[in-house]
Protein backbone atom coordinates (compact mmCIF):
# COMPACT_ATOMS: atom_id res chain seq x y z
CA UNK A 1 0.00 0.00 0.00
CA UNK A 2 1.19 3.33 -1.15
CA UNK A 3 2.08 6.11 2.29
CA UNK A 4 2.03 9.59 2.12
CA UNK A 5 2.67 11.97 5.18
CA UNK A 6 0.27 15.01 4.32
CA UNK A 7 0.26 18.37 5.47
CA UNK A 8 -2.35 19.99 5.69
CA UNK A 9 -5.27 22.73 6.57
CA UNK A 10 -8.47 24.44 5.94
CA UNK A 11 -11.29 23.45 3.36
CA UNK A 12 -8.83 22.65 1.03
CA UNK A 13 -7.14 20.04 3.09
CA UNK A 14 -9.91 18.13 4.82
CA UNK A 15 -11.43 17.80 0.92
CA UNK A 16 -7.75 16.56 -0.07
CA UNK A 17 -6.96 14.26 2.45
CA UNK A 18 -10.64 12.50 2.05
CA UNK A 19 -8.99 12.19 -1.59
CA UNK A 20 -6.20 10.07 -0.62
CA UNK A 21 -8.21 8.13 2.09
CA UNK A 22 -11.01 7.23 -0.21
CA UNK A 23 -8.29 5.54 -3.10
CA UNK A 24 -6.64 3.91 -0.58
CA UNK A 25 -3.38 5.41 0.59
CA UNK A 26 -2.33 4.90 3.76
CA UNK A 27 -1.55 8.45 5.64
CA UNK A 28 -0.04 7.40 9.10
CA UNK A 29 0.61 11.19 9.81
CA UNK A 30 -1.34 15.00 9.29
CA UNK A 31 0.59 17.90 9.84
CA UNK A 32 -1.49 20.50 10.64
CA UNK A 33 -1.78 24.23 12.42
CA UNK A 34 -3.51 24.84 15.73
CA UNK A 35 -6.22 27.67 15.10
CA UNK A 36 -4.87 30.80 16.59
CA UNK A 37 -7.61 32.73 18.67
CA UNK A 38 -6.85 35.87 16.77
CA UNK A 39 -8.60 34.22 13.14
CA UNK A 40 -12.01 33.86 12.66
CA UNK A 41 -12.00 30.06 11.79
CA UNK A 42 -15.00 29.52 9.28
CA UNK A 43 -13.30 26.81 7.49
CA UNK A 44 -13.21 22.85 8.57
CA UNK A 45 -10.71 21.50 10.54
CA UNK A 46 -8.16 19.02 9.93
CA UNK A 47 -7.11 17.92 12.83
CA UNK A 48 -10.61 17.13 13.70
CA UNK A 49 -11.07 15.25 10.76
CA UNK A 50 -7.84 13.07 11.10
CA UNK A 51 -7.90 12.21 14.83
CA UNK A 52 -11.90 10.77 13.60
CA UNK A 53 -9.74 8.72 11.39
CA UNK A 54 -7.56 7.40 13.92
CA UNK A 55 -4.57 9.29 12.17
CA UNK A 56 -1.71 10.84 14.40
CA UNK A 57 -1.97 14.32 14.52
CA UNK A 58 0.78 16.71 15.01
CA UNK A 59 0.88 20.79 15.12
CA UNK A 60 4.38 22.03 15.18
CA UNK A 61 4.91 25.62 15.28
CA UNK A 62 7.52 24.81 12.60
CA UNK A 63 7.70 21.84 10.41
CA UNK A 64 11.18 22.48 9.54
CA UNK A 65 12.60 20.88 12.54
CA UNK A 66 14.83 17.91 13.56
CA UNK A 67 12.36 16.34 15.46
CA UNK A 68 9.54 16.52 12.73
CA UNK A 69 11.93 15.48 9.90
CA UNK A 70 13.29 12.18 11.92
CA UNK A 71 9.89 11.57 12.23
CA UNK A 72 8.54 11.94 9.01
CA UNK A 73 11.54 10.08 7.68
CA UNK A 74 10.74 7.03 10.38
CA UNK A 75 7.43 6.27 8.94
CA UNK A 76 9.12 6.03 5.33
CA UNK A 77 5.97 8.10 3.23
CA UNK A 78 6.32 6.92 -0.42
CA UNK A 79 4.76 10.51 -0.63
CA UNK A 80 4.37 13.82 0.65
CA UNK A 81 1.36 15.97 0.11
CA UNK A 82 0.55 20.07 1.04
CA UNK A 83 -2.90 21.14 1.02
CA UNK A 84 -3.37 24.59 2.19
CA UNK A 85 -0.61 24.03 4.85
CA UNK A 86 0.39 27.67 5.37
CA UNK A 87 4.46 26.49 5.83
CA UNK A 88 6.74 26.19 3.00
CA UNK A 89 8.63 22.73 3.42
CA UNK A 90 12.82 22.72 3.90
CA UNK A 91 14.50 20.69 0.93
CA UNK A 92 15.50 17.93 3.61
CA UNK A 93 11.94 17.43 4.56
CA UNK A 94 11.25 17.22 1.01
CA UNK A 95 13.79 14.74 0.64
CA UNK A 96 11.98 11.69 3.40
CA UNK A 97 9.61 11.35 0.42
CA UNK A 98 11.39 9.06 -2.70
CA UNK A 99 8.22 9.00 -4.66
CA UNK A 100 7.83 13.11 -4.83
CA UNK A 101 6.00 16.13 -2.86
CA UNK A 102 2.99 17.49 -4.29
CA UNK A 103 1.19 20.77 -2.98
CA UNK A 104 -2.62 21.71 -4.04
CA UNK A 105 -2.04 25.55 -4.74
CA UNK A 106 -5.37 27.74 -4.85
CA UNK A 107 -4.89 28.83 -8.71
CA UNK A 108 -3.94 28.24 -11.95
CA UNK A 109 0.13 28.29 -11.93
CA UNK A 110 2.28 30.13 -13.02
CA UNK A 111 -0.17 32.97 -11.58
CA UNK A 112 -0.89 34.01 -8.53
CA UNK A 113 2.34 31.83 -7.02
CA UNK A 114 2.48 32.79 -3.38
CA UNK A 115 -0.15 33.37 -0.39
CA UNK A 116 -3.82 33.81 -0.50
CA UNK A 117 -4.09 34.05 -4.28
CA UNK A 118 -8.17 33.83 -5.08
CA UNK A 119 -7.97 37.15 -2.68
CA UNK A 120 -5.27 38.50 -5.12
CA UNK A 121 -7.20 37.29 -8.37
CA UNK A 122 -10.22 38.52 -7.58
CA UNK A 123 -8.44 42.04 -6.94
CA UNK A 124 -6.87 42.08 -9.70
CA UNK A 125 -10.34 41.72 -11.68
CA UNK A 126 -9.54 38.19 -12.98
CA UNK A 127 -12.37 36.36 -14.40
CA UNK A 128 -11.35 32.91 -13.82
CA UNK A 129 -8.72 30.90 -11.48
CA UNK A 130 -8.59 27.67 -10.11
CA UNK A 131 -6.56 24.79 -8.53
CA UNK A 132 -3.02 23.16 -9.45
CA UNK A 133 -1.23 19.77 -7.84
CA UNK A 134 2.08 20.52 -8.92
CA UNK A 135 5.56 19.06 -7.40
CA UNK A 136 7.47 21.02 -4.15
CA UNK A 137 10.69 22.34 -4.91
CA UNK A 138 12.78 25.12 -2.62
CA UNK A 139 11.84 27.98 -4.49
CA UNK A 140 7.70 28.19 -3.52
CA UNK A 141 5.38 27.26 -6.05
CA UNK A 142 7.97 26.74 -8.64
CA UNK A 143 7.91 23.05 -9.28
CA UNK A 144 5.96 21.24 -12.10
CA UNK A 145 2.65 20.84 -12.93
CA UNK A 146 0.71 17.60 -12.51
CA UNK A 147 -2.82 19.00 -13.40
CA UNK A 148 -4.69 21.92 -12.87
CA UNK A 149 -8.61 22.73 -13.11
CA UNK A 150 -10.30 26.19 -13.77
CA UNK A 151 -12.98 27.85 -12.19
CA UNK A 152 -15.17 31.12 -13.30
CA UNK A 153 -14.98 34.49 -11.36
CA UNK A 154 -18.43 35.56 -11.51
CA UNK A 155 -18.84 40.08 -11.56
CA UNK A 156 -20.15 39.86 -8.15
CA UNK A 157 -18.66 36.40 -6.45
CA UNK A 158 -17.26 37.09 -3.28
CA UNK A 159 -14.06 35.48 -2.30
CA UNK A 160 -15.50 33.05 -0.16
CA UNK A 161 -18.00 32.24 -2.88
CA UNK A 162 -14.81 31.24 -5.37
CA UNK A 163 -13.19 29.60 -2.20
CA UNK A 164 -15.53 26.79 -2.38
CA UNK A 165 -15.38 26.57 -6.02
CA UNK A 166 -11.58 26.47 -5.96
CA UNK A 167 -11.90 23.39 -3.13
CA UNK A 168 -14.54 21.51 -5.33
CA UNK A 169 -11.95 21.65 -8.50
CA UNK A 170 -9.01 20.84 -6.25
CA UNK A 171 -10.96 17.74 -4.97
CA UNK A 172 -11.45 16.72 -8.97
CA UNK A 173 -7.76 17.29 -9.85
CA UNK A 174 -6.54 15.64 -7.11
CA UNK A 175 -8.96 12.52 -7.68
CA UNK A 176 -8.13 12.36 -11.14
CA UNK A 177 -4.32 12.85 -10.94
CA UNK A 178 -3.41 10.68 -7.93
CA UNK A 179 -4.14 7.10 -10.05
CA UNK A 180 -1.01 8.24 -12.35
CA UNK A 181 0.75 9.48 -9.50
CA UNK A 182 0.32 6.16 -7.85
CA UNK A 183 1.66 4.27 -10.51
CA UNK A 184 4.55 6.43 -11.11
CA UNK A 185 2.87 6.96 -15.39
CA UNK A 186 1.84 10.99 -14.26
CA UNK A 187 3.38 13.19 -17.05
CA UNK A 188 4.49 16.49 -14.83
CA UNK A 189 5.41 19.77 -17.32
CA UNK A 190 7.59 22.58 -15.83
CA UNK A 191 6.33 26.13 -15.56
CA UNK A 192 7.27 29.12 -17.61
CA UNK A 193 7.59 31.48 -14.29
CA UNK A 194 7.70 34.41 -16.28
CA UNK A 195 4.25 34.21 -17.21
CA UNK A 196 3.06 34.43 -13.86
CA UNK A 197 3.52 36.72 -10.70
CA UNK A 198 4.28 35.99 -7.03
CA UNK A 199 1.78 37.70 -4.34
CA UNK A 200 2.70 37.79 -0.86
CA UNK A 201 0.13 38.02 2.00
CA UNK A 202 -2.48 40.55 2.60
CA UNK A 203 -3.27 42.79 6.37
CA UNK A 204 -6.18 43.73 7.51
CA UNK A 205 -5.15 47.31 6.88
CA UNK A 206 -4.84 46.31 3.45
CA UNK A 207 -8.52 46.43 2.97
CA UNK A 208 -8.66 50.41 3.33
CA UNK A 209 -10.89 51.55 0.49
CA UNK A 210 -8.60 54.56 -1.80
CA UNK A 211 -11.54 56.56 -3.34
CA UNK A 212 -9.35 58.00 -5.70
CA UNK A 213 -9.49 54.32 -7.56
CA UNK A 214 -12.18 53.34 -10.68
CA UNK A 215 -15.17 52.01 -9.42
CA UNK A 216 -14.73 48.57 -10.34
CA UNK A 217 -11.11 48.28 -8.68
CA UNK A 218 -13.23 49.15 -5.66
CA UNK A 219 -15.79 47.02 -6.20
CA UNK A 220 -13.05 43.72 -6.78
CA UNK A 221 -11.65 44.99 -3.50
CA UNK A 222 -14.52 44.97 -1.29
CA UNK A 223 -15.29 41.59 -2.98
CA UNK A 224 -11.61 40.05 -2.34
CA UNK A 225 -11.67 41.24 1.67
CA UNK A 226 -15.53 40.36 2.19
CA UNK A 227 -16.67 38.19 5.59
CA UNK A 228 -15.33 36.52 6.78
CA UNK A 229 -11.69 37.92 5.74
CA UNK A 230 -11.51 41.80 7.32
CA UNK A 231 -13.58 43.36 4.89
CA UNK A 232 -13.27 46.88 3.24
CA UNK A 233 -13.35 49.76 5.40
CA UNK A 234 -13.15 53.34 5.39
CA UNK A 235 -13.64 56.30 7.67
CA UNK A 236 -17.23 58.38 8.42
CA UNK A 237 -17.68 61.19 11.47
CA UNK A 238 -14.63 59.56 12.91
CA UNK A 239 -16.16 55.44 12.96
CA UNK A 240 -15.06 53.04 10.95
CA UNK A 241 -17.40 51.95 8.19
CA UNK A 242 -16.80 48.88 6.62
CA UNK A 243 -18.13 48.51 3.13
CA UNK A 244 -19.42 44.31 3.30
CA UNK A 245 -21.07 44.69 -0.37
CA UNK A 246 -21.08 46.61 -3.18
CA UNK A 247 -23.36 46.98 -6.51
CA UNK A 248 -21.29 48.11 -9.90
CA UNK A 249 -23.55 50.51 -11.22
CA UNK A 250 -23.93 51.42 -15.10
CA UNK A 251 -21.32 54.32 -15.60
CA UNK A 252 -23.16 57.42 -15.71
CA UNK A 253 -20.91 60.56 -14.02
CA UNK A 254 -17.49 62.01 -15.32
CA UNK A 255 -13.91 62.13 -13.69
CA UNK A 256 -14.26 64.18 -10.49
CA UNK A 257 -14.28 63.73 -6.71
CA UNK A 258 -15.67 61.11 -4.96
CA UNK A 259 -18.73 61.34 -2.68
CA UNK A 260 -21.33 59.77 -1.41
CA UNK A 261 -25.07 60.54 -1.43
CA UNK A 262 -28.56 59.10 -0.91
CA UNK A 263 -30.74 58.06 -3.97
CA UNK A 264 -34.03 56.45 -3.36
CA UNK A 265 -33.49 55.15 -0.12
CA UNK A 266 -29.74 53.83 -1.72
CA UNK A 267 -26.55 54.64 -1.01
CA UNK A 268 -24.86 55.76 -3.65
CA UNK A 269 -20.70 56.23 -4.13
CA UNK A 270 -19.84 58.21 -6.93
CA UNK A 271 -15.92 57.08 -7.84
CA UNK A 272 -13.43 59.24 -8.91
CA UNK A 273 -13.27 57.48 -12.04
CA UNK A 274 -16.96 58.88 -12.99
CA UNK A 275 -18.30 55.16 -12.55
CA UNK A 276 -20.76 54.27 -9.08
CA UNK A 277 -21.34 52.01 -6.45
CA UNK A 278 -24.55 50.84 -4.49
CA UNK A 279 -23.18 50.23 -0.86
CA UNK A 280 -25.16 47.27 -0.20
CA UNK A 281 -24.22 45.77 3.45
CA UNK A 282 -22.50 47.43 5.89
CA UNK A 283 -21.41 47.68 9.29
CA UNK A 284 -20.59 51.08 11.50
CA UNK A 285 -18.44 50.40 14.24
CA UNK A 286 -18.63 47.04 14.73
CA UNK A 287 -22.80 47.22 13.89
CA UNK A 288 -24.81 46.39 10.96
CA UNK A 289 -25.93 49.31 9.18
CA UNK A 290 -28.86 48.65 6.61
CA UNK A 291 -28.25 50.67 3.35
CA UNK A 292 -31.42 52.74 3.79
CA UNK A 293 -30.63 53.53 7.58
CA UNK A 294 -27.41 55.03 6.25
CA UNK A 295 -28.94 56.55 3.44
CA UNK A 296 -31.09 58.29 5.76
CA UNK A 297 -28.23 59.52 8.03
CA UNK A 298 -26.61 60.93 4.48
CA UNK A 299 -29.61 62.76 3.55
CA UNK A 300 -29.44 65.45 0.73
CA UNK A 301 -26.03 65.79 1.65
CA UNK A 302 -23.00 64.89 -1.10
CA UNK A 303 -20.29 64.04 1.19
CA UNK A 304 -16.50 64.35 0.08
CA UNK A 305 -15.16 61.14 0.97
CA UNK A 306 -11.06 60.35 0.23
Amino acid sequence: MTRAVVFAYHDVGCRCLGVLLDQGVEVPLVVTHEDSAAENIWFESVAKMSRERGIETITPEDPNTREVEDKVHRLAPDFLFSFYYRAMLAPALLATAPRGAFNMHGSLLPKYRGRVPVNWAILNGETETGATLHEMVEKPDAGRIVDQAAVPIGPDDLAVDVFRKVTDAAGRVLARSLPDLLAGTAALRAQDLSKGSYFGGRRPEDGRIDWKAPAKRIHDLVRAVAPPYPGAFTEWEGARLRVLRTRLLPQRGSAGAAYLHAESGRCIAACADGGSLELVELELDGKALSAQEFAHRIGARRVAIH
